[in-house]
């Protein structure tokens, strides 16, 4: 899969809504998406950027949290970049490994560990489509999430 694609979940009476988020790479679009979504049990976006990396933004009340799977990608992408810039990151060098970077945490509180969050950050037999299905399988809108994008 080489297209981005991305979806925004948000917590509402007990279940999970899913809506397709049509622009992935403006993160001020993204901030306004989580916000306008937001709910008593925030909003969490899940974005697939080709076949390189994802990232993970999470609104909850008044707080905005942001993750990258690959900081790296900072110095090719755009998007990438500017994320890394909003969440105050030191931007990469050309030479520097791969590694996840902002709050890896972030999902913690919906079962997700920040342990678990960066192993698969480091799965490199896994795309990023992939890696996003495991997140929203982990933290309860898998079936959703497939069924939104009819994923194998």
């Amino acid at each position: 899969m080489l297209a981005d694609f991305g979806v925004i979940a948000w917590h509402e009476d007990g279940r999970w809504t899913l809506s397709v988020l049509d622009e992935t790479r403006d993160i001020g679009f993204l901030i306004d998406q989580l916000k306008s979504h937001q709910t008593n049990g925030g909003a969490v976006a899940l974005i697939a950027i080709e076949d390189e990396f994802f990232i993970v933004a999470r609104s909850l009340g008044t707080s905005m949290q942001m993750m990258i799977s690959d900081v790296t990608y900072a110095t090719d992408y755009e998007v990438a970049a500017e994320l890394v810039e909003i969440i105050d990151l030191p931007f990469p060098e050309d030479d520097d490994d791969s590694q996840p970077g902002g709050d890896i945490d972030l999902l913690a509180d919906l079962g997700m560990s920040a342990m678990e969050l960066e192993a698969l950050c480091d799965d490199s037999e896994l795309f990023p489509d992939e890696q996003i299905d495991a997140i929203a399988a982990r933290i309860g809108f898998g079936d959703e999430f497939v069924e939104l994008y009819e994923l194998p």
